[in-house]
């Protein structure tokens, strides 16, 4: 009996393995605002936002990063816009690679940070908002933090300064199999089948790491077995090859956070990685401003069915096919709950929201770039917690919170924790990653291993943490 209560305990349809989460560093201030001051060539910068804007070029400068923990200074780096449609803003976003003339040059750790002006979000904090989120729910997120931008002395105004996503990013969320392929999604990667040549996939599909190898095959793979496989094996197949469970818990909070702009509904703007422990492929997240009741379709994103959440007449196959499968729309509206009910706590958000607009508020009043874009004010920027902007901004951020809340808790379908159909017997079952330490619930208070009807965070000696549901 024992025996059994264990195997239930671990049970694969229970367990969710969270993401391993970096600390925060100099590069990542939480209570300030750092200053990052570049220095460029004159001409150089007028290429750089003229006839060279589109081209990617880098263009050599220097940056000084001065915060209360002293000024650190960097000769010879890359400097260069980035972006896609932000590219033709005014409040323009900017990249700077600490290598790109000098080899193995870092900044805490880092080759590259990403300076995101997010002209179109007045708040400027809808993009933190939804790192912190998908942190607390164990997935993979970028590290962010706020910074004053000078370029040869001129305010360029507060940005928001979000972690990239490369080889160091990896290594620190997938540690011991971080060197496998990772390639970066661009709009038009909707994942269905076009064919056995990696050169109709590489326009949409770019191989990020790993780049002489030039190595399609996992990708192929995984999108044949997606788009090809019979639906008789189809849920045990794709588990092969696919973290799947990571999807869902990664999709779910898409979904409540109105991230319209990724793959469930743009075919755009995310990220697959081959993880080299088990070569499965696995789902993050990317590129998140236009979320939180922000929309150019016309479409309240607070309310729209979380099980049908993908364009009607546009193939979807990796959302559509996995929520066809019983066992994966359940585990679906299981990590949704887990969400809505650890936290997706709307007072608990707002007071981080209204905090971290405390902390940026002189830094974005005195950004005088926000306004060029959409003739956002001052008052627009201390409003935009609440109140509704208009035009492309359907929504404040906190009103957003409590209605998506309220609407996909309605939505949802009764939770069954259904058995994960591929799972062939009690010792596969049973496997234990290690010695059980001790178990704590969501809070991180130890708690009862045997407790019952509520979310345990189980500790093993070798580190693992698996977070389980058990119920009576």
């Amino acid at each position: 009996m024992h025996r059994f209560a264990l195997v239930f305990l671990l049970s694969p349809w229970f367990i969710f393995a969270q993401i391993p989460q970096p600390n925060f560093n100099q590069a990542f201030l939480q209570n300030e605002v750092a200053s990052v001051f570049i220095s460029i060539e004159p001409d150089s910068l007028d290429l750089l936002l003229g006839d060279s804007l589109y081209s990617g070029h880098e263009f050599m400068a220097a940056m000084s990063y001065q915060s209360s923990l002293g000024t650190v200074f960097y000769d010879s780096i890359g400097f260069r816009a980035r972006g896609n449609t932000s590219l033709s803003s005014q409040k323009k976003s900017f990249k700077i690679d600490f290598n790109r003339f000098v080899s193995s040059q870092k900044f805490e750790g880092l080759e590259e940070i990403n300076l995101n002006g997010e002209h179109n979000d007045v708040s400027i904090l809808r993009s933190f908002l939804a790192q912190y989120l998908l942190r607390s729910a164990g997935l993979a997120a970028a590290r962010t933090s706020f910074v004053k931008l000078y370029v040869n002395n001129e305010y360029k105004g507060l940005y928001i300064n979000v972690e990239h996503l490369d080889d160091e990013f990896l290594d620190l969320r997938f540690p011991t199999e971080a060197n496998g392929n990772l390639w970066k999604c661009y709009y038009g990667a909707d994942l269905t089948w076009w064919g056995n040549n990696p050169g109709a996939y590489q326009s949409v599909y770019e191989l990020k790491t790993n780049k002489d190898s030039a190595d399609y095959s996992a990708l192929l793979n995984f999108i044949n077995v997606l788009n090809n496989t019979p639906s008789s094996n189809f849920a045990c197949v794709i588990q092969e090859v696919f973290d799947v469970d990571l999807f869902l818990r990664n999709i779910a909070l898409e979904i409540l956070m109105g991230q319209w702009d990724g793959y469930a509904y743009n075919k755009n703007n995310y990220y697959l990685y081959q993880r080299e422990g088990d070569s499965k492929m696995v789902y993050l997240s990317y590129d998140l401003d236009n979320t939180f009741g922000i929309d150019w379709f016309n479409i309240n994103w607070a309310l729209r069915n979380v099980y049908s959440w993908s364009p009607g007449n546009q193939a979807r196959p990796l959302y559509t096919k996995l929520m066809a499968v019983p066992y994966f729309k359940d585990r679906f509206t299981f990590h949704m709950l887990d969400i809505l009910n650890t936290i997706w706590t709307v007072s608990e958000l707002q007071f981080i929201l209204e905090q971290k607009q405390q902390l940026i508020s002189p830094a974005a009043l005195l950004d005088n770039y926000k306004g060029l874009d959409y003739g956002f004010t001052n008052q627009d920027f201390l409003e935009a917690l609440q109140q509704t902007w208009g035009a492309h901004v359907k929504s404040g951020i906190v009103p957003y919170l409590q209605n998506r809340k309220q609407s996909a808790l309605s939505q949802l379908t009764p939770y069954v924790g259904l058995p994960n159909p591929c799972i062939s017997n009690v010792e596969e079952l049973s496997q234990v990653p290690g010695k059980l330490l001790f178990v704590t619930d969501i809070l991180g208070r130890e708690i009862d291993p045997d407790a019952k009807n509520c979310i345990k965070i189980l500790i093993f000696e070798n580190g693992i943490q698996k977070r389980v549901y058990e119920m009576e």
